[in-house]
């Protein structure tokens, strides 16, 4: 398949997904109402505004439950599917919304959903578009996962837990690359928990929050590396006892 004929695919797909959620979100805000009128629901693009979107969806939420957790799925799936910056924001509102009980693992479900989603999409249509617009990040990476190709799923998760590691790039990469589907949403699932944990715990006090840095602070960065670390030992232990065995034969 042709880059250019890939590239036009997504966009059909991406705009029959925006479409949906378009018809549940109007759908919703019809059938909802607060003191001040018809809720209107956006995506919150920085801290006061989604101070002010959680205030609103709160106020409804106790008559409202199935609705709102309805379109804050849909949502999620839909940034999490389009590799869409800005799921910080729908973590916190899932700890403001749903509380950490509840919010904690509904959002771990999603954004594995969400990013194995993403990842169908790159299995059916990404390949000619990395290859042409990525072939250096792609290379890279593919000589990092032979390299740990006996201990592939610690170090799937030693990605995921690693603040910086680009998420979006592994999501669209890793079916291309030869990752199984499973290993690929079990290192989601499970990777991605300390800091869906950090921002729906924010959530429950996002009142007492004046800005996104006291989230994801150096120090909570520096714990977030050393479990990373942690993880990341058993892949290493696997391949120098393989590379031990190779030289004894």
């Amino acid at each position: 398949m042709k880059p250019a004929v890939a590239l036009f695919s997504l966009i059909c797909i991406f705009g029959a997904a925006s479409l949906v959620l378009y018809l549940v979100a109007t759908q919703v805000s019809s059938n909802i109402h607060s003191n001040d009128g018809p809720i209107q629901f956006r995506y919150p693009s920085n801290l006061n505004d989604l101070k002010e979107l959680a205030a609103e969806m709160k106020s409804i939420k106790d008559t409202n439950s199935g609705q709102i957790t309805l379109l804050f799925c849909c949502a999620y799936l839909y940034k999490q599917s389009f590799a869409i910056p800005g799921s910080v924001f729908l973590n916190i509102l899932s700890g403001a919304l749903f509380g950490i009980y509840i919010g904690f693992p509904l959002v771990c479900l999603l954004s594995a959903t969400g990013a194995t989603c993403c990842y169908c999409w790159s299995k059916c249509f990404g390949k000619p578009i990395l290859l042409h617009y990525c072939p250096d990040k792609l290379e890279i990476l593919q000589k990092k996962i032979d390299e740990n190709s006996d201990g592939l799923f610690f170090f799937l998760l030693c990605l995921r837990l690693f603040p910086m590691s680009p998420n979006w790039f592994l999501n669209m990469a890793s079916p291309i690359l030869g990752i199984p589907i499973h290993f690929f949403f079990a290192s989601v699932f499970i990777g991605l928990m300390p800091y869906n944990f950090m921002c729906c715990q924010a959530g429950c006090i996002l009142s007492e929050i004046s800005s996104l840095n006291q989230i994801l602070t150096l120090s909570v960065a520096l714990k977030m590396a050393f479990a990373a670390t942690v993880v990341a030992a058993p892949g290493m232990l696997l391949r120098r006892s393989k590379r031990e065995r190779l030289k004894h034969d």
